[in-house]
């Protein structure tokens, strides 16, 4: 076995420096993160309830309840991605597999990049103008989640193509070798490989829904009564606050820390819930890839025997 060379004790002294900074790194932010999370737990758990969580707001009665609120996330969340994911992955798959100028492609990943770094608030304002005023929707759930689905569609978008550039171009070479047209290889090929940088790029964009405030105030109201979502009009008339405008109300408006805290622990296993099912979807995606493989492989075998 070759001996490894000895360093210098000036080298020595640097990587030993450099790995304890980022040691101190990696556990800082670990850090940070349990006492963020462990303290939003610690003053919110008391304040959760079986009630709380099943009952609407009642000033005249003096209790506090955030179904409605759960409700209308819930709604906003769903119809949002709904909206954006398959324009996003749509596009992302077209400038990906199919665009051929390069101009083009540069122009919308530059446009993307942008309003991906532009400010909530000014996608709240441009809502409430478009689907506010002039397409006369008013303050509604349904304006909301128009308004997020064109705040959350650059960041699918670029999260998608970069997880279809990361996959192996042997891969399209060999199923187009096989005989498979490119949509095929596309849907059997390369989304399966895609497929954790997809469900990542979709836990930022429910990660943001879910999180949003400024929007949903400008756009969707404040309302914390319980909404008709049983028909077509109620779906399209909803109105209301969802979690993260329900916490602003109860920390800013009320000054009632308990029930804001306690929102924030529902909020929070919110996003522990979305980023488990994303990262299931994604495992059961990629177990079928596996899975289609190994038949393959068993067909050609019994075909050439």
């Amino acid at each position: 076995m070759r001996k490894r060379p000895s360093l210098s004790l000036r080298r020595r002294l640097c990587n030993n420096g450099a790995a304890a900074a980022l040691w101190a790194s990696a556990l800082l932010c670990c850090a940070l993160l349990l006492f963020l999370t462990g303290y939003i737990f610690y003053q919110g758990l008391p304040g959760i309830s079986w009630d709380f969580l099943t009952g609407a707001e009642s000033i005249l009665q003096g209790t506090a309840g955030i179904l409605p609120a759960i409700v209308n996330t819930l709604y906003v969340l769903l119809l949002s991605l709904a909206i954006a994911l398959p324009l996003g992955a749509g596009a992302a798959i077209y400038l990906t597999e199919y665009a051929r100028n390069r101009r083009l492609v540069e122009a919308v990943e530059f446009a993307a990049e942008i309003l991906s770094g532009i400010p909530s608030i000014l996608y709240a304002l441009v809502g409430m103008i478009l689907f506010c005023t002039v397409l006369r929707l008013q303050k509604t759930l349904l304006a909301g989640s128009l308004t997020l689905a064109i705040m959350i569609l650059p960041t699918i978008l670029r999260t998608t193509q970069e997880s279809l550039k990361a996959v192996p171009r042997s891969y399209r070479e060999g199923a187009l070798g096989l005989g498979a047209g490119q949509w095929r290889m596309i849907r059997t090929v390369v989304l399966p490989s895609a497929a954790d940088g997809i469900a990542s790029g979709c836990i930022l964009a429910a990660g943001r829904v879910a999180g949003e405030s400024a929007v949903l105030m400008y756009t969707a109201g404040l309302s914390t009564v319980m909404q008709d979502f049983s028909t077509v009009e109620g779906l399209m008339k909803a109105s209301g606050s969802t979690l993260t405008v329900a916490l602003y109300v109860y920390a800013k408006e009320r000054a009632d820390f308990a029930a804001a805290f306690a929102v924030a622990a529902v909020l929070l296993a919110l996003a522990a819930l979305l980023n488990l099912a994303a990262g299931m979807t994604a495992g059961k995606v990629k177990e079928r890839k596996g899975t289609c493989r190994i038949w393959q492989k068993k067909q050609s075998s019994a075909r050439r025997s």
